[in-house]
């Protein structure tokens, strides 16, 4: 299975195809990496091209575009409507498959010092690559823009670039590399030239001025067309998803006497994205992203089980059973109570989607969509903690195989050991609390749910009890072996807090 990333530059040049041919040359002349997309806008004068592949190809790609924009792209020249930074503005590395954020991170500060060492062009790093808490934002680091950065990064040692010298390339500015989430950059256009309603509208909705979590949003103001757009960047979209966002820009438009004319992705989108906004607006009954050809099509050719007849559910069980009654150490106690979290996420977000479609719950309709996109989440996070909690214990198992012949040795498995054990007493905590929001958020539930599934919402509630009481349970077996007393008490400390809130939302159901 391969190892895949995306990465996603954005260079300040949008006008010139000729120089956006050369980047896109460029990175392609790499072996092994796929351009997905090219996406070029002349009123912000920016391009984003989307690449895919293996981690390092990919790393030598965007450093080769990184290259080839010092050559063509002056920013003493440019100008657009798009705040920028550096002729090549932003570089994320995104994780795709068999990648972790954390290993995105490690790539993402390798090429951040590459960039330096060949080009001698500056770099900033943010999201989650960012080396201090005020530049996890992009907006913080690229405030005041090339033309402001350049004069005060002279004057204030706090806006110095995380490598390189503390001023900026003359013409190339400098580069902010990044590890992230996959991102929506999503613009709605509006029937007025007005770029003040577009401001008010962008503040509204943005997370950083009260708005909706997970949503960076700007007014800009689009000349060559005479209207005004809301730019938009969405970081989570499960969390907060795109039909969410567009409702709310249609209404805040409204407020100012002005309607929606259009929207665009910029670069490229998930399908479950869509499949979510379709089903949103569509008001799909029983709707599953089986039904979705492709994803149908794509399950056969993987050769997963396409029955729709009888035992097709239990034919989808029997992987997961049969891993856990091997006569292995994983997947134990700790993936098993993972799992019934997830199921009692799973099982929340049926009775939360099939409730927004009764006309009896039509008052609480947008509380019940906004519990099938949390409950959704929820149930990923579990899902993933799965194979997080057996791969913690895998590498207890492991630090206890190390050779300790010499004393050097024997200190250096001891300390492995101890390291191992903690992630594998933080992994069930992170499964043991996020089970507890959901036993707490299902009993929630209950007032605004149709009364006719309401044995469902309790079983889901039992199983995210059992959920959060096993994680509890790994967590305490852990612990015993563990040398560190502050960390024991901490986490023991969160152990009965959860077990409390555990108790006391069963007294009050």
């Amino acid at each position: 299975m391969p190892r895949l990333i995306e990465c996603v530059p954005n260079f300040s040049e949008g006008r010139d195809p000729a120089k956006i041919d050369a980047l896109v040359a460029a990175m392609k002349s790499v072996e092994g990496v796929y351009i997905l997309d090219r996406e070029s806008d002349s009123d912000h004068n920016r391009c984003v091209i989307t690449l895919a592949g293996e981690p390092e190809p990919v790393a030598e790609a965007a450093l080769r575009g990184v290259g080839k924009a010092l050559e063509i792209i002056d920013l003493t020249k440019h100008s657009g409507a798009h705040p920028r930074l550096g002729a090549t503005d932003v570089v994320p590395f995104v994780p795709v498959d068999g990648v972790s954020v954390e290993e995105c991170i490690v790539l993402a500060r390798k090429v951040g010092n590459e960039i330096w060492s060949r080009y001698k062009i500056p770099v900033y790093f943010y999201e989650a690559a960012a080396t201090r808490p005020d530049r996890t934002n992009l907006e913080n680091v690229r405030k005041g823009q090339f033309e402001g950065v350049r004069e005060e990064v002279l004057k204030n040692p706090d806006r110095a670039p995380d490598v390189g010298d503390p001023r900026l390339h003359a013409t190339a500015g400098a580069v902010i590399v990044g590890a992230r989430k996959f991102l929506i950059a999503y613009n709605i256009n509006l029937n007025t030239p007005d770029v003040s309603i577009a401001n008010k509208i962008a503040k509204a909705i943005r997370f950083s001025t009260g708005g909706l979590r997970y949503v960076k949003s700007m007014g800009v103001d689009l000349r060559a067309r005479h209207v005004a757009q809301v730019s938009i960047n969405m970081t989570d979209y499960e969390q907060t998803p795109l039909h969410r966002v567009f409702e709310m820009v249609r209404s805040e438009a409204a407020r100012h006497g002005a309607s929606i004319i259009g929207s665009e992705i910029v670069g490229l989108i998930p399908k479950r994205a869509l499949e979510m906004t379709a089903d949103f607006f569509l008001q799909f009954e029983n709707f599953s992203p089986e039904q979705v050809f492709e994803n149908r099509l794509a399950a056969a050719l993987s050769g997963a089980p396409l029955d729709s007849g009888p035992g097709k559910l239990a034919a989808l069980a029997h992987p997961f059973l049969n891993a856990v009654a091997e006569p292995t150490a994983t997947p134990g106690g700790g993936s098993v109570s993972a799992f019934a979290g997830a199921l009692a996420a799973s099982l929340g977000q049926m009775v939360a989607g099939l409730s927004r479609k009764k006309k009896s719950q039509a008052a609480y309709a947008d509380q019940l969509a906004q519990a099938v996109t949390e409950m959704h989440a929820a149930a990923a996070d579990l899902a993933a903690a799965i194979d997080r909690d057996a791969e913690s214990y895998n590498a207890v198992l492991a630090a206890f195989k190390l050779p300790k012949e010499t004393p050097e040795e024997s200190a250096h498995r001891e300390q492995a050991i101890q390291k191992a054990t903690r992630c594998a007493a933080e992994v069930p905590m992170t499964v043991a609390r996020k089970s507890a929001e959901i036993f707490e958020y299902l009993g929630q539930l209950e007032a605004i749910s149709s009364a006719s599934m309401l044995s469902d919402l309790r079983v889901a509630r039992l199983m995210a009890a059992a959920g959060a009481r096993g994680a509890l349970a790994n967590v305490a077996i852990n612990l015993d072996s563990i040398t560190d007393a502050g960390f024991v008490a901490m986490m023991r400390k969160q152990s009965s807090e959860i077990e409390s809130r555990l108790s006391g939302a069963s007294a009050r159901a």
